[in-house]
């Protein structure tokens, strides 16, 4: 992506982060969905700026040093280094999927609010959805 668009990511963060703690002062007894807003915005707009200064700051590190940047573009380019990721990622995948589901059933039992449940519920079956989606994809393909 362009350096622009990390730009844009990160102001966007930031402006999150910000509607976020500004709900969260502002609003004396929320009610219903403004109880969890103001948090999600505040975890939406970190993550966002995060990613965006990340890339900001590895790209400004590398910029001057030609020899580092090539050497990194060969390592991420590399079928040995892609195949690690991937593995480890699928390993992930799967103890994160034990994890949600333990992680729901315990707030359940502890009686925590409904909308945030749901909220975890929504975020596990989107995961699940988008790894049946991947692997239809690839298995149609291969």
């Amino acid at each position: 992506m362009k350096k622009g668009t990390y730009i844009t990511l990160t102001v966007i963060g930031l402006v999150l982060a910000a509607i976020g703690l500004y709900l969260l002062k502002s609003i004396e007894e929320p009610q219903g969905v403004m109880r969890t807003l103001p948090y999600f915005c505040i975890g939406i707009g970190c993550g966002a700026f995060g990613h965006g200064m990340g890339e900001i700051i590895g790209r400004g590190a590398l910029k001057n040093s030609q020899n580092i940047q090539k050497q990194m573009e060969i390592m991420q380019k590399d079928e040995r280094n892609i195949a690690i990721i991937n593995r480890a990622k699928g390993k992930a995948y799967n103890a994160m999927i034990y994890i949600f589901g333990s992680l729901i059933v315990s707030f359940g039992l502890m009686n925590i609010e409904v909308s945030v449940i749901l909220m975890l519920v929504f975020a596990y079956l989107l995961v699940v959805g988008i790894s049946i989606f991947y692997r239809c994809k690839y298995d149609n393909e291969m």
